[in-house]
Order: structure tokens, then C-alpha cells, then sequence
């Protein structure tokens, strides 16, 4: 290469600190944020966090809270599990329904449509945390949907 083209570096890359040229608007734009390459600039993008347990940095957006299994290990020492199942919004409601089925029917308390696989559980004060059985109501869809927007 001909040395009369050849640039004058003119700012350093913030990660590796190698002297550069980028032009000047270039580096105004980018508010003094230049990299040599792309390594350099996949560098400054990472988000890192420290392991619990040994403090070694890992990458963070991962969910990972310990940098290897020896490490989730220790940090789990002392945790009693039941073997009990989590709160399960679902099977609760399930087995909600199978109780309303044996005391009042398979049907609609609408219309009595009897078709016992779409009957859904509405709550009369729309509150679901409210599951006693004076405030639920064993519905069809349409029956449903009439309660809610009719």
C-alpha cells in the first residue's frame, strides 16, 4: 500500500485500548464509542454477572444464577424440598369442576346443555380467588360469555 494513503490512527478502541482511525464524524456520532473490530464491539455488548457462590463472572439474560453445577450445588445446601407438587392453577381448577360435576350435575346451570367436556366454571363475583361453592356456577361456553358481555 502506498504510504500517502495510509491513516494516521487518531482514537483508540475502548476495549483493547489499540490505536485506530475512524473519521471524525464517525467517532462523534458514535460519542467516543469506537472498536477496532468486531470482536472488540461483541466485547462491549456483553452483560455479565458474578456467580453466587465463587464470584467468577457469567453471562447474564441466561437465568443463571451459579457458573457450573458444582456451584449450584453448594448454593442449594440447606434447602428442605417436600416432594410436593407446586400450587397448579390448572389441576386446582379441575379438581374444582369434578366437585361441582358430583354435587349439582353434569350441565349448564344456563340452559342445560349436558355436554360435560366443554362446561367451564364461571365465578359469580368475578373474583377466581373466590372458589367456595355458593360463588361458583358450571356454564357452557355461550352461557358463559353471555354472563360476561351481555
Amino acid at each position: 500500500m502506498n504510504e500517502q494513503y495510509k491513516r494516521k490512527p487518531n482514537t483508540k478502541c475502548l476495549i483493547c485500548e489499540k490505536m485506530i482511525y475512524k473519521r471524525p464524524s464517525v467517532v462523534n456520532e458514535a460519542k467516543g464509542r469506537v472498536f477496532c473490530s468486531s470482536t472488540c464491539y461483541g466485547i462491549s455488548c456483553r452483560k455479565e454477572i458474578t456467580c453466587l457462590v465463587c464470584g467468577k463472572l457469567i453471562l447474564a439474560g441466561l437465568n443463571k444464577k451459579t457458573c457450573s453445577r458444582s456451584c449450584s450445588n453448594k448454593n442449594r445446601e440447606g434447602i428442605k424440598y417436600t416432594g410436593a407438587r407446586l400450587k397448579d392453577k390448572v389441576v386446582d381448577l379441575r379438581r374444582i369442576k369434578i366437585k361441582l360435576f358430583k354435587i349439582r350435575g353434569e350441565r349448564c346451570e344456563g340452559c342445560g346443555y349436558s355436554k360435560s367436556e366443554i362446561i367451564q366454571v364461571h365465578h359469580k363475583n368475578r373474583n377466581r380467588k373466590d372458589n367456595s361453592l355458593e360463588n361458583l356456577e358450571l356454564l357452557c361456553p355461550n352461557c358463559h360469555y353471555e354472563e360476561h358481555y351481555s
